[in-house]
């Protein structure tokens, strides 16, 4: 039931109009509590803080920042199919977009073909249907792939899409070392909070430090890996938990590639890291913070790198898809504009900005044009990019980098505790701690300590609709007669035997995985096939429930 928020008073009327005041809690979204003032007593070490450009990274890894070029606006994109990705791809590019970052369709995220049992009625919905290296030639139709730089949301799979993305770029005439881009591929966020992965933990780390020495012999300008703390996030962890979660998955990649005789001060440049901002706005500019700072010592002291690169935490961020409400929608533009700006003021090098609309469907071209605006009006007319770092030196702002700081590094000493990051998973911890959070927050929503306009406070007893983007059926039905068409084109003998010799690199614990991989594609096997050739060695995994 909606509130009336002029209902009076003794004094006529509510304490500044507000009925939700009394319950109000002053600390951040996370927990942390937030006094009335701050002073020079509440500044940490101003050794910490240090100087744009410099270790340990604090005020951001260059010197001028934004002053020398902006951030990557790169807005996530991918419905239907390839043909229409395209599409969409150079229409944001038409309107100013820097940068292009692939959504790709839950059949592709979980390493299915389109005409797999498991897939009806997925195709295409919620990002563009990848079978084949002919899928992703035509998602890149057009756009030179030496002139633009390509994230791509995959995780299980990532290797094989990855594969794809090279041979379609031979195949444009594009050499790997001129490509620039970044694979998330960050298998170990999936079993703590996304769920989208093929094999077990360990095999999986095996993948992904094959990927990492792949990357840095042949693709130098490529990231690896996007250690994401953004799901982690949308799954319900508090700020402190994304930090310190992310970035002991980060530990755990460069501590694997160590382990396989990598050279840190190679590999570890190549590293890139991915963040949720929420609307909390001070906190999440702190947990930027504190994440540059916490990821330059460790590698600095704990892990030996010498190379300053190796120490300079480069991140994308993306608005918080869960703080948007399916009430009163036109709400999110504004929500969404705060987080952005929040990344902005945090330091980060490459941004997507959520859609209004992202809540009800894949956001339509109105929507995500307005998205990509937020983002150019807080680059060319807010001012905020014109120095750097301009909140340094606030009492508050120190402060609270420093306590998020101070609450990741608990968590490290928990997790070395239990035995590291594979036993945290293999375990639960991970995961009871981020549904421990989750139910928390909920229950501050259902008793008004946490306010979310138009959900719990401010409510409207009738909704307005807006347009919402629907993928046609056929959809579906045209991807299956691809896939199947593309299967008839090949030579089924040359797909047999590279797949064969991939389940022998995967058996032979030593061996590359990556070439077999890229021959598989190259013959013509669909995503599907390299998968299950994979598994048929390395087996799947189960999580252990959480109670």
């Amino acid at each position: 039931m909606a509130v009336d928020y002029r209902k009076p008073d003794r004094q006529g009327f509510s304490e500044s109009a507000d009925p939700y005041r009394g319950n109000r809690q002053y600390r951040t979204l996370s927990g942390i509590p937030i006094k009335e003032t701050y002073t020079a007593d509440d500044l940490p070490d101003s050794q910490t803080i240090g100087e744009p450009g410099n270790y340990p990274f604090t005020r951001g890894i260059h010197q001028n920042m934004y002053r020398g070029r902006f951030w990557t606006m790169r807005q996530f994109a991918g419905f239907g199919t390839a043909r229409e990705t395209n599409q969409r791809f150079r229409y944001l590019l038409e309107h100013g977009q820097t940068g292009l970052s692939v959504a790709f369709d839950m059949p592709t995220l979980m390493g299915l073909d389109s005409d797999d049992a498991h897939s009806l009625g997925e195709v295409g919905r919620e990002g563009v249907a990848i079978d084949s290296v002919e899928d992703m030639e035509r998602l890149f139709q057009d756009i030179p792939l030496d002139q633009v730089s390509t994230s791509m949301t995959i995780n299980g799979p990532g290797p094989i899409i990855w594969a794809m993305y090279l041979v379609a770029a031979e195949r444009q005439g594009v050499s790997w070392d001129k490509l620039r881009g970044t694979l998330q591929a960050d298998i170990l966020k999936e079993y703590i909070a996304q769920k989208e992965w093929l094999f077990p933990p360990r095999p999986s780390m095996r993948v992904i430090v094959d990927m990492m020495a792949f990357a840095t012999e042949h693709v130098p300008q490529w990231n690896s890996i996007s250690i994401s703390g953004y799901h982690i996030r949308e799954a319900g962890s508090t700020a402190a938990q994304e930090l310190a979660f992310t970035l002991a998955d980060g530990f755990a990649y460069v501590e694997a590639g160590i382990a396989a005789g990598l050279d840190v001060n190679k590999f570890a440049p190549r590293l890139s890291f991915f963040f949720n901002s929420h609307i909390d706005f001070f906190e999440e500019i702190a947990k930027f913070r504190a994440a540059r700072r916490i990821w330059a010592r460790h590698l600095k002291e704990k892990y030996g790198a010498t190379n300053p690169k190796a120490w300079m935490m480069r991140f994308h961020t993306q608005t918080a898809g869960c703080s948007l409400t399916a009430q009163q929608p036109e709400n999110n533009i504004v929500r969404t504009a705060f987080e952005a700006l929040a990344a902005v003021l945090g330091g980060t090098q490459s941004l997507h900005t959520n859609s209004m609309d992202e809540v009800l469907s894949l956001p339509t071209e109105k929507a995500v044009k307005i998205a990509l605006r937020t983002q150019q009006i807080i680059a060319y007319e807010t001012g905020v990019t014109n120095t750097v770092d301009p909140l340094a030196g606030s009492y508050f702002i120190e402060a609270l980098t420093d306590e998020m700081e101070r609450q990741a590094e608990e968590y490290f000493q928990r997790i070395e505790e239990i035995g590291g990051v594979l036993n945290g998973i293999e375990n639960g911890f991970f995961q009871r701690e981020i549904a421990e959070a989750s139910y928390r927050y909920q229950k501050e929503l259902e008793n008004h300590e946490q306010i979310m306009v138009g959900v719990n406070a401010f409510e409207e007893p009738t909704e307005e609709k807006i347009p919402i983007l629907k993928i046609d059926p056929s959809v579906e039905r045209q991807q299956i007669e691809s896939v199947r068409a593309w299967r008839n084109s090949r030579s089924g003998a040359d797909v047999e035997r590279t797949l064969n010799h991939l389940r022998d690199c995967c058996r032979e614990e030593t061996a590359p995985l990556m070439p077999a991989i890229i021959d598989c594609v190259r013959a013509g096997a669909t995503e599907g096939e390299i998968a299950q050739a994979m598994k048929d060695v390395f087996g799947t995994w189960r999580e252990r429930p959480v109670f």
